[in-house]
C-alpha cells in the first residue's frame, strides 16, 4: 500500500519564467492547479497539436524530467499561477495514488508522439504516413522485392486476415505459395493468453498498418523499428532489453505506425489492454518505465525536427550522429563508438534522396575519423573520435545561424 504523497505547491506571478529551454538537469515537472501557462520554443518547427496555452489539470516539463534530458521548451506564466511540483522520484508513488493522472500523461504522450512522428515523416520523407490497413499489401510487396521473405509472408498474411475482400487478396495468396518455402522465421498468430513469446532473428513481430492490441517489453535480444515510405525502409530505432514498443496502437486503438522485426532472436512479454489497465495501478515501475521511454522518444523527435532546419546536408548528417550520441548518453570525451546503423540508414534518417546522399556520404568518409565496419553481417558507422562529431555538429549549427556554408 502506497503511503501519502507529499506534493509541493508553488506560485508564480504573471509573466514569470517557470522553466527555460535548454536548461539541463530537470528534476521536476508541474501540474497546473490554477491559472494559465504558455509554452514556446526558440524555433517552432511544427505547431503543437492542441495549442500552446495550458490550464488547470494540464502538465508540463514531464518530457525533460522523465527522460533526464535538457528542457525542450520554455514555460511562462500568462496569469498568476499555482502549480503542483512533482519531483522525478515521486512519479511511481503518483501513479499508485492517482492512476487517472498517470493515464492522462501516458495517453497525451502517445497522442503527441504520433502527431510529431507524422510531422517528421512529412518533413524528412516528403510523404504522409499511411496508416490504412491496406498499406499492409505495400509493405509485403516491398519486402518481396528485397527478398526478405519472412517479413513479406507475414505482411501478406495480415493483409488477407484484415482485408478479406481486398482487391489484391488472390495475388497475395499466390505470392505466399511461392515464397512460403523460403519464409523460415515466421510467427503469424499468438493466442492472447501467451504473454511470453520468442521471435527468431528476422521474424516480423508486427507490421505497420496492422491493427494492434498489445504492447511489448523486451526481455532478451533486440528489435528493429522501421517504416516503409516511398519504397524505402527507414530505420527508426534499434531497441534492446527493457525497452517497450507497440504502445501507441494499444493506447489509441489505431493501426501500427511502423514495423517491428527481431534484429536478433528476442524474448518479449506481451501486454494487452486489459492487463495494461491493471498494470497501471499494480506495477508502477513498469508504467514509470513506459513514461520515461515515451518522454525520451518525444525529446528525440523534437531534436529530429530541429535537424530539418539545417540547410547543409553534411551538417544534417553530423547533427544526426550527434543526436544519437546524446540519446544514448555517450560521453563526447570518449574515443571510439559504433552506431547501431549504417550509411544507408543515416541518409534515410535525414531525408536526403539516395542519389544525393551517396555523394554526401563520400564527402563524409573523407573524414578519416569515421569508418564503415562490418558487425554481424551489417554495415555500421564507426567513429574513432566521438568528440570530433560534436565539434563538426557545433560548427555546422554555428554556420547555419550566421548564414554561411563551409568551404
Amino acid at each position: 500500500m502506497a503511503g501519502p504523497l507529499q506534493l509541493t505547491f508553488v506560485n508564480y506571478k504573471k509573466d514569470s519564467y517557470i522553466v527555460v529551454e535548454g536548461k539541463s538537469n530537470a528534476d521536476r515537472f508541474y501540474i497546473i492547479r490554477q491559472g494559465k501557462v504558455r509554452l514556446f520554443k526558440d524555433v517552432e518547427v511544427v505547431e503543437e497539436e492542441g495549442g500552446s496555452v495550458l490550464g488547470p489539470g494540464d502538465f508540463f516539463g514531464v518530457v525533460s524530467t522523465m527522460s533526464s534530458h535538457s528542457q525542450i521548451e520554455t514555460a511562462q506564466a500568462i496569469t498568476e499561477v499555482t502549480l503542483i511540483s512533482v519531483i522525478k522520484e515521486q512519479y511511481g508513488q503518483l501513479i499508485q495514488n492517482n492512476t487517472p493522472v498517470a493515464m492522462k500523461i501516458i495517453l497525451q504522450f502517445s497522442k503527441r508522439m504520433r502527431y510529431l512522428d507524422e510531422a517528421l515523416t512529412r518533413l524528412t520523407l516528403k510523404s504522409n504516413a499511411d496508416e490504412n490497413v491496406t498499406h499492409l499489401y505495400k509493405v509485403a510487396e516491398y519486402y518481396t522485392r528485397q527478398s526478405q521473405y519472412n517479413q513479406a509472408f507475414y505482411a501478406y498474411h495480415q493483409y488477407i486476415k484484415h482485408c478479406p475482400d481486398g482487391g489484391n487478396v488472390s495475388k497475395a495468396r499466390e505470392i505466399m505459395m511461392k515464397i512460403g518455402p523460403y519464409a523460415k522465421a515466421v510467427k503469424l498468430d499468438f493466442k492472447s493468453e501467451e504473454f511470453n513469446r520468442v521471435y527468431p532473428k528476422d521474424c516480423m513481430i508486427f507490421s505497420e498498418g496492422e491493427p494492434g492490441e498489445e504492447l511489448f517489453i523486451i526481455q532478451k535480444g533486440s528489435v528493429k523499428i522501421a517504416k516503409i515510405v516511398d519504397n524505402n525502409e527507414v530505420l527508426l530505432a534499434v531497441l534492446k532489453i527493457g525497452d517497450i514498443f507497440g504502445e501507441m496502437a494499444l493506447l489509441e486503438s489505431k493501426p501500427r505506425a511502423a514495423c517491428a522485426v527481431a534484429y536478433e532472436e528476442c524474448h518479449v512479454m506481451a501486454v494487452n489492454r486489459a492487463n495494461f489497465e491493471r498494470m497501471v495501478s499494480t506495477q508502477p515501475q513498469i508504467v514509470a518505465r513506459l513514461t520515461t521511454l515515451l518522454a525520451e522518444r518525444i525529446w528525440f523527435i523534437y531534436k529530429q525536427l530541429a535537424n530539418t532546419l539545417i540547410n547543409d546536408p553534411m551538417g544534417r548528417m553530423y547533427d544526426a550522429l550527434m543526436m544519437q550520441l546524446e540519446k544514448n548518453r555517450i560521453d563526447i570525451n570518449s574515443f571510439a563508438h559504433t552506431f547501431d546503423f549504417g550509411p544507408k540508414e543515416l541518409v534515410n534518417m535525414v531525408g536526403i534522396p539516395q542519389g544525393e546522399g551517396t555523394m554526401i556520404l563520400r564527402k563524409l568518409m573523407e573524414n578519416k575519423k569515421i569508418q564503415i565496419i562490418k558487425d554481424k553481417d551489417k554495415d555500421k558507422i564507426h567513429s574513432l573520435d566521438v568528440s570530433d562529431i560534436a565539434k563538426q555538429s557545433a560548427m555546422y549549427k554555428k554556420l547555419q545561424k550566421i548564414g554561411r556554408t563551409p568551404t
